[in-house]
């Protein structure tokens, strides 16, 4: 188990904002009674960098953003379990590059659907309980990845609906993922953490094999040999309750748990001995009143910037390329009051979207500098 090493004092952001970029409310917009979970622009495809996609309920629905602040519906897909509550969704594409949706939530079925035809492409069974989280492999688009409560970590081929690698075990997590993410340039690693209070880091490299496998296999997907991956390469307690969002950021990770604040830090790992290494904390960014888990903060394509919402409807955005932290801006509206689920930030930043307890969908802004 990593430890903190004594003497590494990290830096604190304040939250006194630097007015570095001012927001604006643009649209509200409110989708229905139920809470929306997840809401994620597609960063895979560059036709199609305006449009989002949201989760709440047995509903998945698809979005544009368009000038002066403008939210047009695109499509919506309804599940036929009306007692399914979608929790995450992830924008991938098949081998052809044509985008696909991938959501799941508290059913354990991961629904990929088909955008072009408006239609269910694949339906994965597997995970024994409710999915936190489904992320994409940026440099491969048709594979992802899902966090589920039932402590594992499974790695999928949208294309083939192969399930390839199963993240669990002897060295596995011992209470619900809530979060996953591939490394943005190491296309073998990825990073876990749940209400086990850890952030774990696994390596595909040995078994690489299976996941080009996956890609030729011909035979029923039920039949291919998914492998069981026990033991990650390195584990890391860098905070003291739920962890329930974490992103790298280069070689470094951002993790959030419930205690108010971002963290980034860098995994030391020793190669000689999986599961070892230290940790150095780098910065903290604070989150007044997040202190609800199931909050998910985001950051635009190029992380130099991620927005957090908090339980009483505000968002902090925070500058990720500086040190100190650097808060460019707090932003709040008399009538969001909900706790906000999850933020997303479009290409540039320029644009942040909050999805809420309460059903709606708020769209924020940068105003153009006079």
């Amino acid at each position: 188990m990593a430890k903190t090493p004594l003497g590494c004092e990290a830096a604190v952001g304040s939250l006194t904002a630097s007015k570095k970029r001012e927001y604006r409310v643009t649209n509200r917009v409110q989708e229905g009674k139920r809470p929306l979970y997840a809401v994620a622009f597609n960063f895979i495809d560059s036709r199609y960098f305006n449009v989002f996609a949201t989760v709440g309920g047995n509903r998945v629905t698809v979005y544009q953003c368009l000038e002066g602040g403008v939210v047009a519906v695109l499509q919506s897909y309804v599940d036929e379990d009306k007692e399914e509550s979608f929790y995450t969704l992830s924008w991938a594409c098949n081998v052809d590059g044509l985008p696909y949706l991938v959501a799941g939530g508290i059913n354990g079925i991961i629904r990929v659907i088909d955008t072009a035809s408006e239609k269910i492409h694949k339906s994965f069974v597997g995970h024994g309980d409710s999915i936190n989280e489904i992320r994409t492999q940026p440099l491969k688009a048709s594979l992802v990845v899902s966090a589920s409560k039932d402590e594992s970590v499974r790695l999928w081929n949208v294309h083939t609906g192969i399930c390839i690698l199963i993240f669990s075990g002897a060295g596995g997590h011992r209470n619900e993922v809530l979060s996953v993410d591939f490394h943005p340039s190491d296309i073998y690693r990825i990073a876990s953490c749940g209400m086990d209070n850890t952030v774990k880091i696994w390596s595909m490299k040995e078994f690489w094999t299976y996941v080009e496998k996956s890609f030729t296999w011909t035979d029923l997907p039920s039949k291919f040999p998914t492998k069981y991956v026990q033991f990650p390469v390195f584990i890391a307690s860098v905070h003291s309750n739920y962890v329930d969002c974490n992103r790298w950021l280069g070689d470094f990770i951002l993790s959030k748990s419930v205690d108010n604040e971002i963290v980034l830090w860098e995994p030391k790992t020793k190669e000689q001995s999986p599961g070892e290494g230290a940790v150095d904390i780098l910065q903290k960014y604070p989150v007044p009143e997040c202190d609800i888990w199931f909050i998910k903060f985001s950051c635009d394509f190029h992380y130099n910037a991620a927005a957090i919402g908090n339980r009483e409807g505000k968002i902090f955005v925070w500058e990720l390329q500086s040190s100190p932290p650097v808060l460019i801006a707090r932003l709040t509206h008399v009538q969001c009051k909900s706790p906000i689920r999850q933020t997303a930030m479009s290409f540039d930043g320029s644009t942040i979207l909050s999805c809420c307890e309460d059903g709606t969908i708020w769209r924020w802004d940068a105003v153009a500098a006079s």
